[in-house]
Formats: structure tokens, sequence, C-alpha cells
């Protein structure tokens, strides 16, 4: 198993969805508070706090991922968590490339487990909340949809993550090194 050294740039916790009905009637109002320091995960279920926390119909996808080195920055400098609506804002991994994985990611309190389900494809809505051509930019980099394995804390900061499995080994598998 592999050691790669990253950094959560940010963490994203929202109690709402604010991309509701169709981009043309904008988004929703709020998002105060949303970035947060600290996240608390609980395994099958998601980030505390967060809309899609113990949701039936997101339980394999309740906590999203992204590279920060994927962020259209082209269209908007300033683009962030708060507007591409992903959890974990990594740097230093190319988490798009992990799907069908499992990775553990250890803010310093110990290893939180997450299995890598799928892509996160970017919608319409990213050409509202970023700009025009970001939904085109972000396809095939626009993060991952995972479950977690384990109850855990994530923190933005200095981190390490780890490939427990690689995608397609057999469970019980060890990952890559």
């Amino acid at each position: 198993m592999t050691d790669v050294p990253v950094q959560v740039v940010q963490l994203l916790v929202s109690p709402v969805h604010r991309l509701a009905g169709r981009p043309a009637d904008g988004v929703a109002p709020g998002g105060d508070g949303e970035l947060v320091e600290r996240a608390e995960v609980r395994e099958g279920l998601g980030l505390v706090g967060d809309r899609y926390y113990g949701q039936r119909a997101h339980r394999d996808a309740s906590v999203t991922l992204m590279a920060v080195e994927n962020l259209p920055t082209g269209i908007d400098p300033s683009v962030d968590l708060r507007r591409t609506r992903r959890n974990v804002l990594l740097r230093g991994i190319d988490i798009d490339a992990l799907v069908g994985s499992v990775v553990s990611l250890d803010c310093g309190t110990g290893p939180v487990v997450l299995a890598v389900n799928r892509p996160a494809r970017p919608c319409a809505w990213m050409d509202v909340t970023i700009g025009a051509g970001a939904q085109r930019a972000l396809r095939g980099k626009g993060g991952v949809r995972c479950t977690p394995l384990t109850d855990g804390t994530l923190a933005v900061g200095k981190a390490v993550l780890r490939v427990e499995r690689q995608a397609g080994a057999p469970e019980g598998a060890p990952g890559p090194g």
C-alpha cells in the first residue's frame, strides 16, 4: 500500500440542496457556514449534517471527493466547493482515476475508509454556478461518489491518502506497494 501525501483544501457540509429544480431557476439562497474546518463521518451514512446524510438513495454516494487540480479555474478563478457542490476538495491526487477502489484518508485523527463507487458526473448546473463551459470542462474529472466504510473525522490541512484496495482487486487483496 502506498501512502500519498495530500492536502484537504476545503470541506463542504451543506444541510440543504441549493441546486433544485431547473438551472434556469437559479441557485437557492443560503450557503453561509457550508465550508467547515472539520467534518464527522459515519459509516454507511455520510457527513453528519450534510444533505445526503442517511439518505437511502445516496448511501453509495453520500460523500463526494474532487481534485483541486480539476477545478475549471480558467472559467472562474474563484471556483470552489460551494460552486461544484462536492464535499471534499483534495490537492495532490488524481481521485477520478480511483473509481472502484477502496481508499483511506487520514487527516491526523485516524483513517476514514471510503469505497470509491463511481464518477460524480457534472450536470448543467455547473454552467450556472461556475460559468459557461464548466459542465464540459469537468467531464471525466468532476470527482467521485463514495460510501464511508468507517466512522471518523476529516479536517482541512495535510493528510495521507492510501489505496487500500485497487479497482478490480478481489476483496481482501492489498493495495499497491
